[in-house]
């Protein structure tokens, strides 16, 4: 989940162009175990954009061992709303075009 949580703020932090916080994580599904020895791969998008929140979808995906099959291991939303240094909501800037 910490690994998934980096990947959905770096999505965050650019959207913010600057700190973000984890406000919630709304849903989070485990479809399969995770081995030692997998390579771990997290992807996330931008899939709301509020007035100074960023929510995110993030899958993660597993390389297996000595294998080149790759499988969907676990998924979810997290969001994260951006800060000013003292920790208090900041508005989001404008979208870039």
């Amino acid at each position: 989940m910490s690994q998934m949580d980096l990947a959905g703020g770096s999505v965050a932090s650019v959207q913010a162009r600057g700190r973000v916080a984890t406000v919630g994580v709304k849903e989070i599904a485990f479809h399969v175990p995770v081995s030692v020895g997998d390579e771990v791969s997290c992807y996330a998008q931008m899939t709301r954009r509020g007035r100074t929140s960023v929510t995110t979808h993030i899958e993660v995906w597993a390389r297996r061992r000595n294998a080149h099959v790759q499988v969907k291991v676990t998924e979810g939303e997290f969001t994260y709303v951006a800060i000013e240094d003292d920790g208090a909501p900041k508005p989001l800037p404008p979208e870039s075009a």
